[in-house]
């Protein structure tokens, strides 16, 4: 059903000529144009909502080892770019599961297969071996997917930043027992020196007294020896 802006352009088109004419077709135009602002919109809303769906595929890149992440998200971004510049290319909506580069990247990595599965690549077989394929209906862009394998590549910087922070806080409190431990020993060490020196102290005072109070020693002048008598 035509919408009553639309009608009235199309009645004003047949009582006033070629001017209204034109005015319909513009008004033809803005809508369709808007329709397909809409769309696209809803698109990309779609694609990128965390909202319930079969699979999130913010969520699903992000889910991968930290590890590992790196060689399957080039992997899946080569594989997406692909399909961007050629969509309508079969060889690059087919992906062979089995093949050691691809079993290697993204099979045998967790969260890599569902990645891909959350852009719309759904799981086939050819001659016996699983696959993915990805159904000519679904269109990926540049703007959705590749977009978010580059921001998940950022994601997975920074978390990797954030493990060597927390490895050498981790280090650092490992070693802080230690050093505690040394400047106990040294305090001690420095207690017992402190400790030592104060009991000489008294004994070298204790053997001066002695010596004082020993009797008096005979000497040579006092038995006249060496001492001059005069004339």
């Amino acid at each position: 059903m035509a919408s009553p802006l639309l009608a009235t352009a199309i009645i004003v088109a047949s009582c006033f000529g070629p001017l209204a004419k034109c005015e319909t077709q513009n008004i033809m135009r803005q809508r369709c144009a808007t329709s397909v602002d809409i769309d696209a919109e809803m698109s990309v809303a779609e694609a990128t909502a965390d909202g319930p769906g079969p699979l999130n595929l913010k969520k699903a890149l992000r889910s991968m080892p930290l590890d590992k992440a790196d060689a399957a998200l080039e992997l899946i971004e080569k594989l997406t770019r692909n399909v961007v510049r050629r969509p309508a290319e079969p060889k690059f909506r087919l992906i062979k599961l089995s093949n050691p580069k691809i079993s290697e990247s993204l099979t045998e990595v967790p969260g890599a297969v569902n990645s891909l599965r959350g852009m719309g690549w759904v799981d086939g077989a050819a001659d016996g071996e699983p696959t993915l394929e990805l159904p000519i209906a679904v269109r990926l862009a540049f703007q959705v997917e590749v977009v978010k394998i580059i921001e998940a590549k950022d994601y997975y910087k920074k978390e990797r930043e954030n493990e060597k922070r927390g490895q050498k806080r981790a280090k650092l409190a490992a070693k802080d027992p230690e050093k505690r431990a040394l400047k106990n020993q040294f305090e001690q060490d420095r207690q017992k020196q402190i400790a030592d020196q104060a009991a000489k102290g008294p004994a070298r005072a204790s053997k001066a007294r002695k010596l004082n109070d020993a009797p008096n020693i005979m000497r040579a002048s006092d038995l006249g020896i060496g001492v001059s008598t005069g004339g």
